[in-house]
């Protein structure tokens, strides 16, 4: 396990417990590219201050097969100084649906450009269980690199539709993602993403019930819930604690952590988030 490698400031005042890297609870998964185009600098910059706090590094919006390929790789290597995996994002969408004998290639590549995750989503498919397992299965069988699928209850997940065209496609029943996330894990996965979109975006009303069907049936561990906004990951942390797992956007990496530890938060909340040891 790796320790926190610095001395705190303030170090006399009292924050929460966090485990050490490599975390099993209480990961934090960042955005990288896509609301804007993150380079080294920025990068360096988060990682240098925020870094032991950051777990996942994610490419959204397939942003990588934009870049140059030193960009990318020197992306990736600045992670890896901080102890930060990096994920591809759920770009293998687009090769399915564009490149569709290549799926092997690009799994492949992945692993060539020292990508640590593979993130296997089908948001916007119409594609069997059994397939998306088999896509499970042949990350977990490729040398360097890890698959973490995605769950949702709603056709249309991932990308940037407007709230109204969510609406007008039909939600799948919670039971239905819990099933495909059992056989993601048999299959060789570690951690599931579960989309935000038809939970707790792009809705009138949080379907809450989704996230304690998920949690109480494939373990809130496995899971890392995407919380697009201070509120989300606040109730998140309120209803599990803050060691639950999150993916936010890189500019709520600190708001998050100060959440997290004790520090800071919203009248809701201030004050309360705590942990215990018996160390």
């Amino acid at each position: 396990m790796s320790e926190r490698p610095f001395d705190r400031a303030f170090d006399f005042l009292h924050v929460n417990n966090r485990p050490d890297k490599p975390r099993e609870k209480g990961i934090t998964e960042m955005r990288g590219p896509y609301y804007d185009p993150m380079g080294p600098r920025e990068l360096r910059d988060i990682l240098e201050t925020m870094g032991w706090y950051v777990d996942i590094y994610k490419f959204s919006g397939g942003s990588f097969a934009l870049m140059p390929e030193e960009a990318v790789t020197e992306l990736i290597d600045i992670c890896h100084e901080y102890d930060v995996k990096v994920s591809t994002g759920g770009f293998i969408e687009n090769v399915l649906i564009r490149d569709n004998d290549k799926v092997e290639e690009y799994v492949e590549e992945c692993a060539n450009l020292g990508f640590d995750i593979v993130e296997i989503s089908s948001g916007f498919l119409a594609i069997d269980t059994d397939d998306m397992v088999a896509m499970t299965e042949l990350v977990a069988d490729t040398e360097g690199v890890e698959p973490k699928p995605e769950i949702n209850v709603q056709f249309g997940a991932g990308g940037a539709s407007d709230p109204e065209e969510l609406e007008s496609e039909v939600q799948q029943a919670p039971e239905v993602a819990v099933e495909e996330g059992k056989r993601h894990l048999d299959a060789g996965a570690d951690l599931l993403m579960v989309e935000a979109e038809g939970i707790t975006e792009e809705v009138k009303e949080w379907r809450t019930d989704v996230v304690y069907t998920l949690a109480n049936e494939l373990g809130e561990e496995n899971l890392v819930f995407e919380a697009p906004g201070p509120d989300m990951f606040e109730w998140y942390i309120k209803n599990f604690g803050p060691n639950v797992n999150l993916f936010v956007d890189n500019s709520q990496i600190v708001e998050l952590e100060c959440m997290r530890s004790g520090l800071w938060g919203k009248t809701t909340s201030w004050g309360r988030t705590t942990t215990y040891s018996r160390e």
